[in-house]
């Protein structure tokens, strides 16, 4: 036994600190909201058209077809026949003048739009109960 040696120990003992966190309710907040209809009258352009046919006799003797030619608000349609005389002649028979008249007006069209409104109420704390999991859905 001579050569075993006896050894002391010296225990090394080390604090730690550690942090941790829980939540506190301090307050809720319960919003509330609100939806109205509000009717409104919009004012609308429409726009018409109308055409006011006449029917002009011509009875005159030509050597072509005329063409459909527009002046202004009035297109003017040839209408033609032809006529057996001892050779063919072509006789403007009449035109047909059609006037355009464009007629505008304002009216009111009914409209319902919607609106929220919020109302914000804040509650105090309710300091005995402790917070729960469902506490985090509340703002």
């Amino acid at each position: 036994m001579a050569d075993e040696t006896e050894r002391d120990f010296i225990p090394v003992v080390e604090e730690t600190a550690t942090v941790s966190t829980r939540r506190v309710v301090s307050g809720r907040v319960r919003i509330a909201t609100q939806t109205e209809e509000i009717n409104h009258l919009l004012p609308t352009d429409l726009a018409s058209v109308e055409v006011d046919v006449v029917r002009v006799p011509m009875d005159r003797r030509i050597d072509t077809i005329p063409d459909v030619v527009t002046e202004g608000e009035v297109t003017i349609i040839p209408v033609v026949e032809e006529r057996l005389v001892v050779t063919r002649e072509l006789y403007l028979r009449e035109e047909i003048h059609v006037h355009r008249i464009e007629h505008k007006e304002t009216i009111d069209v009914p409209a319902t739009t919607r609106r929220q409104t919020v109302q914000i109420e804040r509650l105090p704390a309710d300091l005995e109960q402790p917070y729960q999991k469902d506490d985090q859905d509340d703002l």
